[in-house]
C-alpha cells in the first residue's frame, strides 16, 4: 500500500512537472529545416515537451519568447564515428575504454561511455546535439557495436544501444584483406544456416552474438564497414546482395570511382571532407572534391571527422564548410551532418519538422562559417549551456583571482 501511494504521488508530480513545461517559440528566425521544405524565412517555432510542436502556427502562445532576427536556426548536428565519451586522453591507457583484445560482434562498449568527460561541452560549442560512438575493437574483423548519445551531458544520455555493427575491412598490417572479408562471410553464412534449421532440433537460446548477427541478416541493424579502396567497396556491396544488409560504407577514399554503384544500391557513405592526401594505398583517390562529386551521384553522404574524432568533434561544422567550397551545395552539406545520418542511423532528429526530437541550434550566421557563433542550443527540448572547459581555463587565466596564474608571469 504504502509503495501504491508513493508511486500515485510521483505520478501526480511528473503530471503536475508535464503540465507546466515551459513553451518555447523562436520567432522572426531564418530556419534551415534539413527537409524538401528548405529555407524557411521569417519564420516561427514552437518547442514543447521535448519535441518541435510547430512550425508556423497561426497564433503563438509560449512561456518563452525569443526574437530570431538576423538569426539562423538548423537541426542540430548529428557526429559520428569517433569514440567521444570512452577515450579522455588517447596516450593515457587508463583512459581508454573503446577496444580490448577480445571484442568482437558482441562488443558493446556503451556501458563504459563518461557523459560528463570535458569532450562531450567542447562538441556541444559545435552545435554537435547527438553522437554515433563506436568501438575501435580489437584483434577481430568485427570491431564491435555503435551507439547513440545524446550530448546533455546527463547520466541517461545513452539514447541507443546496438544501433550499427562496424566490421574493419581493406588493407591489414598483417595478414590479407581476403581473409579478412571471408571470416566475415562465413560468419554470415553460418548464423544463416542456423536461422534456416530453427526448430529442427535445436532449441538453445542463441547467444550475444547470434542475437547480433540475426539482427544484422533481418535487415534491422545497419552494417558499417570501415573500406576505402574501391574494388573493396565493390565486394562489401556484394555482401549487401547476398545477406540483404543494411549497408553503410565507412571511409571511402576511392568511392568516387564507384559512386553509380553506390547510387543504385542506396548506400551512404561516410566520408571526411578534409581527406585530401592518399594515407594508404587504398586511399589514393582522396580529395576534397569527394563529398561534392558523391552528391552530384546521387549518394547519401555522411559527413564526419577524420583523424581524432574523439577530440575534435566540434570541428564537424568547418569541414562542412569545406565541403561545400569545394563543390558540395550548402543543403547538401547540411544534411550530411543531420538528415542524412540520422536516417541511415535511425536516429530522432535531424530535420526541423513536427513531431519530431526538439535539438535545435540558434546561430549567429551561417554555421558553416569561420566566425558564426552559437546563441543557444537544445537537446531534447532543453536549453543547454555551451560552455566548456576550455573557456573555464581561458577566464581563469585571464581573470585577476587569488588563484595561481599557472604558467603566465
Amino acid at each position: 500500500m504504502k509503495t501504491l501511494k508513493l508511486t500515485m504521488i510521483t505520478s501526480a508530480i511528473l503530471a503536475h512537472s508535464v503540465a507546466f513545461a515551459d513553451i518555447t517559440a523562436i520567432t522572426n528566425t531564418t530556419i534551415h529545416t534539413a527537409t524538401d521544405n528548405g529555407v524557411l524565412e521569417g519564420a516561427t517555432l514552437i518547442i514543447e515537451d521535448g519535441k518541435i510542436k510547430a512550425i508556423n502556427p497561426e497564433t503563438v502562445t509560449a512561456d518563452v519568447t525569443i526574437d530570431g532576427s538576423g538569426k539562423v536556426v538548423t537541426p542540430g548536428f548529428i557526429g559520428s564515428m569517433n569514440q567521444l565519451g570512452l577515450v579522455e586522453v588517447g596516450a593515457v591507457a587508463a583512459s581508454r575504454d573503446a577496444g580490448d583484445d577480445e571484442a568482437g560482434v558482441d562488443f558493446d562498449a556503451s556501458t563504459a561511455f563518461n557523459p560528463r568527460s570535458s569532450l562531450i561541452a567542447y562538441a556541444r560549442k559545435g552545435g554537435i546535439t547527438q553522437n554515433l560512438v563506436t568501438p575501435w575493437g580489437g584483434k577481430s574483423e568485427f570491431a564491435g557495436l555503435g551507439f547513440v548519445v545524446d550530448l546533455s551531458g546527463e547520466f541517461n544520455s545513452v539514447t541507443d544501444k546496438q544501433t550499427a555493427l562496424v566490421v574493419h575491412l581493406g588493407a591489414k598490417s598483417k595478414g590479407s584483406r581476403a581473409k579478412a572479408l571471408d571470416n566475415v562471410v562465413k560468419k554470415l553464412e553460418a548464423q544463416q544456416d542456423k536461422l534456416s534449421k530453427k526448430g529442427d532440433k535445436d532449441d538453445t537460446k542463441p547467444n550475444a552474438e547470434e542475437k547480433v548477427l540475426t539482427q544484422v541478416l533481418a535487415g534491422e541493424m545497419p552494417v558499417i564497414a570501415s573500406v576505402s579502396r574501391a574494388s573493396d567497396i565493390l565486394e562489401v556491396l556484394k555482401l549487401k546482395d547476398k545477406f540483404g544488409l543494411d549497408l553503410i560504407i565507412q571511409g571511402a577514399d576511392d568511392a568516387v570511382l564507384v559512386a553509380d554503384e553506390l547510387a543504385a544500391a542506396n548506400v551512404p557513405v561516410i566520408l571526411s571532407a578534409v581527406s585530401n592526401l592518399p594515407s594508404s594505398f587504398d586511399s589514393m583517390h582522396a580529395h576534397l572534391e569527394n563529398a561534392g562529386k558523391l552528391e552530384k551521384a546521387g549518394v547519401k553522404v555522411i559527413l564526419s571527422i577524420g583523424g581524432d574524432g574523439s577530440h575534435n568533434v566540434y570541428q564537424l561544422r568547418f569541414d562542412a564548410g569545406i565541403a561545400v567550397a569545394n563543390g558540395m551545395s550548402h543543403e547538401g552539406a547540411l544534411k550530411a551532418v543531420t538528415a542524412n545520418p540520422a536516417k541511415a542511423l535511425g536516429i530522432d532528429g535531424g530535420v526541423i519538422a513536427k513531431g519530431k526530437r526538439a535539438d535545435i541550434v540558434m546561430w549567429s550566421a551561417d554555421p558553416f562559417e569561420f566566425s558564426t557563433t552559437i546563441d543557444k542550443i537544445w537537446i531534447n527540448g532543453e536549453e543547454v549551456s555551451t560552455e566548456s572547459r576550455h573557456d573555464k581555463l581561458r577566464d581563469r587565466y585571464t581573470t585577476d583571482s587569488d588563484m595561481p596564474r599557472a604558467y603566465t608571469k
